[in-house]
């Protein structure tokens, strides 16, 4: 289908379900509101929450996933609509047992009765991207298996190049345009939505983030069977727990909705911070809950096709940001928007400091249930336009993921106070970071790679001065040869010396800092002093 086709569909379905009639007809002038069915038509006999959750699942993946973030935003959508629009967490219409059954079939290279000892052909569940059957292995475990939607990648690729040609749009006509930088996120969402359809790469993910939680009590995640798993099939552990968005199921079963909540929020910093691995699509039909413990009771995580990083430059700024909010030191928050370029370099502090204030200072305080990220964005929005703010691609499945954070935290304990949960972990993982002992773990681990390219490092800096004096010292200047190159070796053999030393008095000196050698700390903060020195001269 053309594009052209693609938005005919989208309008023929949108005319189908009634949607005009979402529209505020008083607001709309001239002919093309003429044209609105609303003006002529009798008003449609199925609920408007029903037309609209049939609409999303008509149009597509994309479209599907923009109602399963609605559906954990009861804040910003009624309360009809945000219950109808929970079917399409795991109730999207499942396609024909006979495709799943030959999709599997084709893709392991057996029959079904010959991979498996039982496979049921009605799903389990159906979501958007694939759906689940329930199945033995001939050795009796329980599975599950996940099967690609047939077709799925021609109907993503279709509706990515009408969010490009939005996108474009945007760029063009809307004021702000420029700084949304709206193909940049298009294309960074293209790449996320397009690895979602590799059933392989959601495997590696989900076998990284059990890792990650192996013996932990907070998060529980199944286990992966590599030899029936393959681009459009994925066979993993059978989980049973409670959907998180079952209340009254957890209440009943004893289990404490407030430190459940709040092991949520410490499970998604522990993501973020620790592992630099989060899982982003944490909506509640992907996420359930071990009653086993109710009084601390165990999440499990599956569907980890979308999974976040940020790089260590966004960790750093993200959690200094961050925790300088919680502490309220508005004019720290600015300074690092300035220092790390997310606004323009001329910014006035001092301006930009009192708009933070005003923004972060109404939700201090308060419980979740009186906070609502939503707002918080549109206020970011509006100081974003000020001071010329732009979108930072990298951040945006952070975005999404806070905010289904927030709707699971306001469905499960709606007076958790998330400052108070989020605030010590970002103090202890500054302290535990920046520690001497985790210090010298990084030079240990580095140590290596730095002894191994000592011998072409100073050539390396030299050559690398040579040509930034080139292009910007005078002619003459260029003839006589910089003296930074002995400077370099000097800085180089100090940091080998002082790693050399650290390494050969405490071979196992990350293990306890009671235990080093007197001697060890001459040598850290030598290499410490080369480090910066050398990033200095730099």
């Amino acid at each position: 289908m053309s594009r052209i086709g693609r938005l005919f569909r989208i309008a023929r379905v949108c005319w189908k379900h009634r949607l005009d009639t979402f529209l505020e007809l008083d607001r709309l002038q001239g002919p093309l509101s003429l044209t609105l069915p609303s003006r002529w038509l009798p008003p449609p006999t199925a609920p408007r929450a029903e037309r609209l959750r049939k609409a999303l699942e008509d149009l597509g993946p994309i479209f599907i996933k923009f109602g399963q973030l609605l559906s954990t935003r009861r804040d910003l959508v009624p309360e009809d609509i945000a219950n109808e629009l929970n079917a399409l967490q795991d109730q999207v219409a499942p396609f024909e047992p006979a495709k799943a059954r030959a999709i599997v079939e084709r893709a392991l290279g057996k029959s079904v009765t010959e991979l498996f000892g039982s496979f049921e052909a009605q799903p389990l569940a159906s979501a958007s991207v694939a759906q689940v059957h329930a199945a033995t292995l001939h050795d009796g475990s329980n599975v599950v298996v996940k099967v690609l939607r047939p077709g799925i990648e021609r109907t993503i690729r279709q509706d990515l190049g009408l969010l490009y040609t939005l996108a474009r749009a945007i760029r063009r006509f809307h004021p702000d345009g420029w700084r949304l930088r709206p193909e940049e996120v298009v294309r960074d969402y293209e790449q996320v939505v397009l690895d979602e359809l590799d059933l392989q790469r959601e495997a590696a993910n989900t076998s990284q983030l059990r890792r990650n939680f192996q013996d932990s009590d907070l998060l529980y995640v199944p286990e992966v069977y590599w030899d029936y798993t393959r681009r459009d099939v994925f066979v993993m552990e059978r989980i049973h727990g409670i959907p998180v968005s079952d209340v009254v199921r957890l209440r009943e079963a004893g289990v404490d909705l407030k430190e459940l909540a709040e092991r949520g929020v410490k499970i998604f910093f522990t993501q973020v911070f620790r592992d630099s691995f989060f899982h982003a699509d944490m909506h509640p039909g992907n996420i359930f809950v071990d009653p086993t413990n109710p009084l601390a009771p165990r999440y499990i995580g599956i569907d980890c096709a979308i999974m976040g990083s940020l790089s260590d430059f966004d960790q750093y700024y993200l959690a200094r940001n961050l925790l300088a909010i919680f502490q309220r030191r508005y004019r720290e928050v600015a300074e690092l928007h300035i220092e790390c370029g997310w606004v323009p370099p001329g910014t006035r502090v001092q301006d930009f400091e009192s708009a933070m204030r005003a923004t972060c200072e109404p939700i201090f305080e308060k419980p979740l249930g009186e906070i609502s990220f939503g707002q918080l964005l549109v206020y970011l929005f509006q100081t974003a336009r000020r001071f010329d703010m732009e979108v930072q691609p990298s951040l945006v499945l952070l975005q999404k993921t806070l905010l289904h954070i927030e709707g699971l935290g306001r469905q499960l304990y709606p007076q958790l106070d998330l400052w108070a949960t989020a605030k010590p972990f970002l103090e202890d993982w500054f302290a535990e970071r920046y520690s001497p002992k985790m210090i010298l773990e990084k030079i240990q681990r580095r140590a290596p790679g730095w002894l191994e390219q000592l011998p072409q490092r100073p050539e390396l800096l030299a050559g690398r001065l040579e040509t930034v004096l080139g292009r910007s010292a005078p002619a003459a200047a260029r003839q006589s040869p910089p003296p930074a190159p002995r400077r370099d070796h000097r800085r180089a053999w100090e940091l080998a010396i002082a790693v050399g030393g650290v390494l050969l008095l405490n071979p196992q000196a990350a293990e306890g800092m009671g235990h080093w050698h007197p001697a060890t700390w001459i040598f850290l903060a030598l290499a410490v002093h080369a480090l910066l020195a050398g990033r200095r001269d730099a």
